[in-house]
């Protein structure tokens, strides 16, 4: 046949009760949830970083970035919230190349997911015991969420998943902030439809279970721009743009109108320097509209602990295999940069 059964995986109940947290550690998600949820009510007018690599492909180097993000957020810490990206499943626009480290925990070895579930979830639970930050990860497989939803305080939904029913409905049924990004193409509408989808109720199946869904009332956009049909690159973070999209939220009813700006991808034409002017033109932006100023909530920077992005196999520590970040000394001038702007 075509599709391989290759083995079953553990049920999360099984790996959480392997991989449990502790009381502590329970009680530090919570409190860190409810202040993120508060930026998005408007209750909190801290800014929101969400940070970090692209892709979150060895465990040392990521822990030795987010330890530094750790005292840098305590710098900046009355001005702005950071959550440390730690993407492990990376969407493939052909469907080839490295998926991230739930796919293969280690980059240059065979793909291994039982592997990688553990080592995922080991990865997001040594980020909350070292340094006190819950994280944010990309539902890339919705059926696959359970593993994390304990850890998680922000989800992104990614361009090439934003119009799939499946994450449109397993997103209603989760109680953190979740991102939907505008599609490669750039149709805003269907962001739009993916909010109210996510803001509402539902019945659907999930790991083998009828389900019912309350609705997440912090399902919100992420802009990232967009790709035309001969291939280019092009923005959408421009003051038009955003003002554009604080005019669409205000003629639909949907609860807590917010945006996350994606200052890389097609808004930066994947030019990892771009991020710093990009970053900064928001904050101008919002200075200069009232309307603005209220709907931004934050930004989504890619950055590691060295600038650019390598091949796999040329193991320069802590440098990007996926696309190219922002190093280290340009994330931190960066930050602190915002943090005077606030």
């Amino acid at each position: 046949m075509a599709l391989n059964i290759i083995r079953e995986l553990p049920h999360p109940s099984e790996l959480k009760a392997a991989h449990p947290l502790s009381q502590e550690l329970i009680d530090i998600k919570a409190g860190r949830d409810e202040e993120v949820k508060k930026i998005f009510t408007g209750e909190s007018d801290k800014f929101l970083l969400i940070i970090g690599p692209c892709s979150a492909d060895n465990e040392d180097s990521v822990l030795d970035y987010i330890t530094r993000l750790r005292e840098l957020q305590e710098k900046v810490k009355d001005k702005i919230m950071m959550i440390p990206r730690v993407y492990t499943g990376k969407p493939r626009t052909t469907g080839d190349g490295y998926k991230g480290m739930l796919h293969q925990p280690d980059p240059q070895a065979m793909p291994d997911l039982k592997s990688g579930i553990i080592a995922v979830r080991n990865l997001h639970m040594r980020v909350l015991s070292e340094t006190g930050f819950t994280t944010a990860d990309e539902m890339l497989y919705p059926e696959n969420f359970s593993y994390l939803d304990d850890l998680l305080s922000y989800i992104a939904i990614g361009a090439r998943s934003v119009e799939n029913q499946q994450h449109r409905l397993v997103s209603s049924g989760v109680d953190i902030p979740v991102g939907m990004k505008n599609p490669t193409g750039g149709d805003i509408s269907v962001m739009m439809n993916s909010i109210t989808a996510a803001q509402h109720h539902h019945a659907f199946i999930y790991r083998g279970c009828e389900v019912r869904s309350d609705g997440n009332p912090y399902a919100h956009a992420i802009l990232r721009g967009y790709v035309n049909d001969r291939g280019q690159s092009f923005p959408n973070y421009h003051f038009e743009d955003i003002h554009n999209l604080a005019k669409i939220y205000a003629e639909k009813e949907l609860k807590n109108p917010a945006l996350i700006v994606d200052t890389n991808h097609s808004n930066s034409g994947k030019q990892y320097g771009e991020q710093v002017r990009i970053a900064k033109e928001i904050l101008h932006s919002m200075r200069h509209s009232e309307d603005i100023n209220k709907l931004v909530k934050g930004l989504m920077i890619e950055s590691y602990i060295e600038d650019g992005s390598q091949k796999i196999g040329e193991n320069i520590y802590g440098k990007s295999i996926t696309d190219p970040c922002l190093g280290w000394t340009k994330t931190e001038k960066l930050v602190l940069d915002l943090a005077d702007l606030l």
